[in-house]
């Protein structure tokens, strides 16, 4: 009996659970978020596509190791730091936007506050809120075409380059002319610095999202684009159907009214309070 009550004493002691702390937890945490991500970049990237060449490549390197194939084994060895070169290469657009991402969201300086930050100011007047909302819905009921991209805190010069300079203030009337068919501007997109129409005909770089809808246009893909490589807010005018249509941080809104233009047309204004935030070195809060 002491025998029988000994050996299930020590096979209950083999079942005890390993120590768990919190640092396992934030582990746990950090990896689930990891996955998330990745998830969420595949699906919304053309890395879903590549994923499956990737796959099919991995098979056949497992038949080759199986198979003992010693001179295709080889080549496999010596081409694997070729191979992460290369993927980097492909995916670079997706992980500079990644990492664009992680910035945009200010983790190091939410943590790290160094220096004080005063108050934002807003980036175009109520006055250019009202002309852009009053010139899309002109342009929407003539269903004429238009992509207006608007500067938050990242630069468009690059952009603008690729256009002819305007340098004008904002107006419904300026923007209802540019876009009007077969005009010398219509072709391409308008850029908007503050209260002024810095270049039209600007080219930008088309969206790789394969969620987008397949009834979606050159334009439509372009706001996307670009709102993915930058902060900047787009106006989208359909040609065919004239709906209007928001792109910010790689989400397009299809369909918006003219009053759910004005709502997102005031947050992208940014009228914010001052920020609070304190110099390190100071070791004091204060108000700039």
């Amino acid at each position: 009996m002491s025998r029988l009550s000994i050996f299930f004493r020590g096979l209950i002691s083999s079942f005890r659970l390993p120590s768990f702390t919190f640092i396992d937890l934030l582990e746990i945490l950090i990896l689930a978020w990891l996955v998330y991500r990745l998830l969420v970049w595949i699906k919304t990237t053309r890395a879903w596509t590549l994923l499956k060449g990737l796959i099919t490549i991995g098979f056949c390197v497992m038949i080759v190791y199986v198979l003992q194939m010693d001179t295709l084994i080889y080549l496999v060895n010596r081409g694997i730091s070729i191979a992460i070169i290369t993927m980097v290469v492909v995916f670079q657009p997706e992980l500079r936007r990644f990492l664009e991402t992680l910035g945009e969201r200010e983790l190091i300086s939410s943590l790290l506050p160094l220096e004080t930050v005063g108050a934002m100011g807003e980036r175009f007047s109520d006055r250019t809120l009202s002309e852009l909302v009053k010139g899309s819905i002109e342009m929407a009921k003539a269903k004429t075409g238009a992509l207006i991209v608007i500067m938050q805190n990242e630069s468009l010069d690059e952009y603008e380059r690729t256009g002819i300079g305007v340098d004008a203030v904002v107006s419904s009337q300026l923007l209802v002319n540019i876009f009007e068919h077969n005009t010398p501007l219509h072709d391409g997109a308008v850029i908007i610095h503050g209260d002024r129409i810095m270049a039209a005909t600007c080219y930008l770089p088309l969206s790789d999202n394969m969620s987008l809808s397949k009834e979606l246009g050159t334009r439509h893909r372009a706001g996307v684009g670009i709102s993915e490589v930058t902060d900047s807010f787009t106006i989208i005018v359909s040609e065919e159907t004239g709906s209007i249509s928001v792109a910010s941080h790689g989400e397009l809104e299809r369909g918006v009214s003219p009053e759910r233009l004005r709502e997102r047309l005031e947050e992208a204004q940014g009228k914010t309070a001052p920020v609070r935030k304190f110099k390190l070195w100071k070791g004091k809060t204060k108000n700039e």
